[in-house]
């Protein structure tokens, strides 16, 4: 039985911390920067964690259940 491949697109987009939770990074950064606060892209900036009801979703696209 061949093994189970993950998703492309989840692999090159989250990264499973230490502690098995997920992290993600922010929308909205790459363009049309100039009418967003400095304040509002230095707060995109930062990494923060999947929300816990898309967690099984996406560690189904890591197979990692």
């Amino acid at each position: 039985m061949p093994k189970m491949k993950t998703k492309s697109s989840a692999k090159k987009r989250f990264k499973v911390t230490g502690s098995g939770k997920i992290k993600r990074k922010h929308a909205f950064k790459s363009h049309i920067l100039t009418k967003k606060s400095k304040k509002r892209k230095l707060a995109l900036t930062h990494d923060t964690l999947v929300n816990k009801a898309d967690e099984k979703s996406v560690k189904q696209q890591l197979r990692l259940i």
